[in-house]
This record gives structure tokens, sequence and C-alpha cells, in this order.
């Protein structure tokens, strides 16, 4: 059996990066793996969140708008998206890949739970989201979840070297919360958490592409560090 590999974080904390890293370090160690993200916008439920959810092509059909949507009904859709695309995942796991996740149940974890002030209410979405996409539509649990830990200010693109920051405080708000709720499930869940910033600077992509094949070599012993 396969095991799952999640990369999680707020946006602009590198998932996608470090997750075709992972992709290519194991694919030149000889393993079987393949990687995916989530939501899946090319599948019909990834398309349907993002038009009519998310509203991306200005055709949202919710008029509250994505903000304003109850959490637990965002969370039947992404939910959905993720049963819709589970077989894929099944059939790479029956043949023993590594699959590499960008975002999971997880995100959505986060992303919904930081949107509740009261620590209870938000630990009850926390099982709410667990219950219905683990136990009542049955998707494949992670093996093994890194959340990358970088504060808004630290956030950065990596583009030739170059970096480019846009600072919103509106935005700083809402991603705070969104950190601590990854953290706080992170404590919750056992996760291992890359701390992305050493002392005043942020760690370069490659520092904190190591520190997760460490773990996966040196904690976890999955293959050989070559």
């Amino acid at each position: 059996m396969g095991k799952i590999i999640v990369i999680e974080g707020t946006d602009g904390s590198g998932k996608e990066t470090q997750s075709k890293l992972l992709l290519d370090y194991l694919k030149k160690q000889g393993q079987k793996v393949v990687e995916f993200s989530f939501p899946m916008y090319e599948s019909p439920t990834g398309t349907i969140f993002k038009d009519c959810v998310l509203g991306k092509n200005d055709v949202s059909i919710f008029p509250e708008g994505y903000e304003k949507i109850d959490p637990e009904v965002v969370c039947l859709y992404t939910a959905a998206d993720r049963k819709y695309n589970s077989k894929k995942i099944q059939e790479y796991l029956d043949q023993d890949y590594y699959v590499i996740l960008n975002r999971y149940t997880s995100s959505n974890m986060a992303h919904q739970g930081s949107k509740y002030e009261d620590s209870d209410e938000r630990f009850y979405m926390y099982q709410w989201i667990d219950k219905l996409e683990y136990w009542l539509l049955k998707l494949p649990k992670p093996d093994y979840t890194f959340l990358l830990n970088i504060p808004y200010e630290y956030r950065i693109e990596w583009k030739e070297k170059q970096i480019f920051f846009d600072f919103d405080s509106k935005k700083k708000e809402e991603e705070d919360k969104i950190l601590a709720s990854y953290l706080e499930l992170a404590g919750l869940y056992h996760w291992d958490v890359i701390d992305c910033v050493k002392g005043s600077h942020s760690k370069s992509i490659e520092e904190i592409h190591q520190e997760i094949v460490r773990l996966l070599t040196e904690k976890y012993h999955l293959f050989d560090k070559k």
C-alpha cells in the first residue's frame, strides 16, 4: 500500500513549490510517485467549486459572496471534490505509489475553522470536517502532513531570485487567523511543522525542501537518502 504525503500552509507559503520539489526528489530516488493539488480545478467538481462557489470566472451563484457563505456549505463543496477524485488517488495507493497532495482535508479545517473566534466552535468545525470526509465519505487518510509555518509578512514569491510582496493589513489579519488554526491543528493531529523563518529572514526554498526530506528519511525512514 502506498503513502499519502500532504503539504499544507497558508497562501503563498510555497506549498506548490515544495510539492513539486518532493515529487522530483522521489522520482530521482526511483520511487513511484504522483502529485495532485486540491481543489482539482480541472475536474467537474473542481470546476463547480471554482466557478459557482469561488466565482473565479465572475459566475458565482452565491449572491452573498464566497467569504459570507456558511462554512459548512463551503465544506460540502470541497469535500465533494475530494470524494469525486478519491478513486484516482486510491488507485495509485493500491499500486504502492507515494501520493503527494498540495492541500487536502486539513486545508479545509484550517480555512473554515479560522472563521470561528470561539475555541469550542472552532474545534467542533475541525471534528465535523474530519467526520464528514474520513468517516462518512471514507476518504483515504494522510500518512504524513507537513505544515509550512511562515508568518504573513515573510510570505514571498520566489522568481528569478527576486522577492515580491504586497502587504495588505486586512489580508494579514485573515491569514494570521488561518495560520493560527493550522498550528492548532498541527498540535491536535501531530503534524510536522516546518518553520520557514530563521532569525529575521525566511529560509530558502532549498533549505525547506531539505528539511522535509530529512524528516521523511531520518524520522520516518521511508527511503534511503542518496
